[in-house]
């Protein structure tokens, strides 16, 4: 059975359904013959490598929103991630493009490091303060999980793995995926948003026991649009 799965890494919904999902698929009894993809999708493909201002100022300024608003939509997101397992630490997060940290993990995924690239790029992202949209930072966290430093710092000076980037984005964009994070299963069932583990283990057994039948309409959840939750914003 396939699962794709579109997610931006400075996304935090994506973070926190990644765990929620891979909670789900290590109780699924058919997880061996599961084959999982994670495909890109940007926020906003216009922010600067790394932008200015907070999270809570970003969020802020694009609802009209107060920054005390803002704090709490960021403590409540902070609360689920500590109920998974993960540590959200978002007053640290540096906002900024991830176009080339995309690309990153598509280079990682061709030499069998994808997994570990993402989940690398994502904590340090969202635990550590990183700023993954600055080229320096993202050799050093290729160099962590294994990856050639010499290759990876080709890479990211040319354009190598952009148009894996873009047919991602190409792809969701034909399929009508306007929010993140997004599950196919099997090519037929769609679910949106950051789901509770016990959602993502019934569609996987429904899916896998439906395998001929009809598509099912999309579950929706708690997920971030392009722009919002703050992930690109400037100050």
């Amino acid at each position: 059975m396939e699962i794709d799965i579109w997610a931006d890494i400075v996304c935090p919904y994506c973070h926190l359904g990644k765990a929620r999902f891979e909670a789900a698929l290590a109780q699924f009894p058919n997880a061996d013959e599961v084959d999982v993809t994670w495909h890109s999708f940007e926020l906003d493909r216009s922010a600067e490598p790394v932008a200015a201002g907070t999270l809570s100022e970003g969020l802020a300024a694009k609802y009209g929103i107060t920054e005390d608003e803002a704090v709490a939509q960021h403590e409540t997101i902070a609360e689920q991630a500590r109920e998974v397992g993960l540590d959200y630490q978002w007053r640290r997060a540096r906002p900024g493009n991830t176009f080339d940290a995309h690309r990153l993990y598509h280079l990682a995924g061709d030499r069998g490091l994808g997994q570990q690239m993402l989940d690398r790029l994502m904590r340090a992202y969202f635990t550590e303060g990183e700023p993954i949209g600055d080229a320096e930072t993202l050799v050093r966290l290729a160099g962590e999980v294994g990856l050639d430093v010499d290759e990876v710092t080709a890479v990211l000076v040319g354009d190598e793995y952009g148009n894996h980037v873009r047919s991602d984005e190409a792809t969701a964009s034909m399929i009508g995926i306007t929010g993140v994070p997004f599950f196919v299963i099997d090519r037929k069932y769609g679910l949106s948003g950051a789901q509770p583990t016990p959602v993502f283990l019934q569609a996987l057994g429904q899916a896998w026991d439906r395998r001929n039948e009809e598509p099912e309409p999309v579950a929706a959840g708690g997920g971030c649009g392009c722009g919002s939750c703050g992930c690109g914003a400037g100050g």
